[in-house]
């Protein structure tokens, strides 16, 4: 088995570049630009442009890999709605691409999808129900995820809910780490309370991924933190965890936002079956500000 992991400056990329490592696990890792990543050797790592269907293909006729673990992503949901191009380009092209080359190369591919496929009115969901996102963001992953299947690769889509740890030299925040760092600055945020999700440790989607690699999983799978709460709440246990000034906490609704994109009111999931058959074990949220903790201690 070799794994090849797209999008490895990321966090969940770094979280599964430090799996591979820690487990033996043969890889090698993709992404665009420098390695940033100072857990992956240069040895494992090419900078490749996914967006390149002619380099992309030019590197799977001499890579060998048996499975592939598709993190890369545009994630910014209203930098998707404001540049719907660039979204579309990266987040359904090409993916239809890579899950065209896993057809031809006899490769599994494991691709990482997201609640806002739905539109929030019924949640928390099972794998069977009916996506109808709100967003362009939400909309190319949905295509993206109709383009794998349609393509007849053999193929695991993990989805998943706000994403957060610890990694190095991010180009993104996430919402802890975004809320830990305004409230010990003395800032005031404005959170909403309107909006309920069940966050995601980047540690348990990694072993997610793994799973899903070593036991050939196949189909869709949830897999989320097991804590469903609002974005508010959310927020709140952060102060809590760090003892911070919960008063700097300013509750507003969605709509007072002008975001650029739709969210979705209420997504949540139901874990059984990532539970049954990739042996998933979330920690809970506070467990996992714990871990947080620790890494950022050390």
């Amino acid at each position: 088995m070799k794994l090849l992991i797209t999008g490895s400056n990321g966090l969940l990329g770094q979280e599964i570049v430090a799996d591979c490592i820690a487990q033996q696990i043969d890889f090698h890792a993709i992404s665009s630009g420098e390695n940033r990543n100072p857990t992956c050797p240069n040895t494992h790592y090419t900078s490749i442009d996914i967006t390149d269907f002619i380099a992309v293909k030019s590197f799977f006729d001499v890579s060998s890999c048996s499975h592939i673990m598709h993190t890369a992503a545009m994630t910014n949901v209203d930098a998707c709605e404001s540049n719907q191009e660039a979204c579309e380009k990266l987040n359904v092209t090409a993916v239809a691409s890579l899950a065209t080359l896993c057809q031809e190369f006899n490769i599994q591919l494991i691709h990482l999808s997201t609640d806002f496929i739905f539109d929030g009115a019924d949640g928390p969901y099972t794998e069977d129900a009916t996506p109808n996102p709100l967003s362009f963001y939400g909309q190319s992953k949905w295509k993206a995820e109709q383009a794998i299947v349609s393509s007849g690769c053999t193929y695991a889509i993990l989805r998943t809910i706000i994403v957060y740890g610890v990694a190095a030299e991010m180009s993104r925040s996430n919402i802890v780490l975004w809320a830990k760092n305004a409230l010990e600055k003395g800032e005031t945020i404005s959170v909403v309370n309107d909006q309920w999700r069940m966050p995601t440790l980047a540690e348990d989607l990694a072993a997610a991924c793994l799973a899903a690699v070593q036991k050939e999983a196949q189909g869709v799978f949830n897999v989320s933190g097991k804590d469903l709460m609002n974005m508010l709440e959310l927020v709140q246990q952060v102060a809590n965890f760090w003892h911070l000034d919960k008063t700097l906490i300013q509750p507003i609704n969605s709509a007072s936002l002008n975001q650029a994109a739709k969210r979705p009111p209420k997504t949540g999931f139901v874990l059984a079956k990532a539970i049954a058959q990739l042996n998933y074990q979330p920690h809970s949220f506070v467990q996992g500000l714990a871990l947080v903790d620790a890494q950022l201690k050390a």
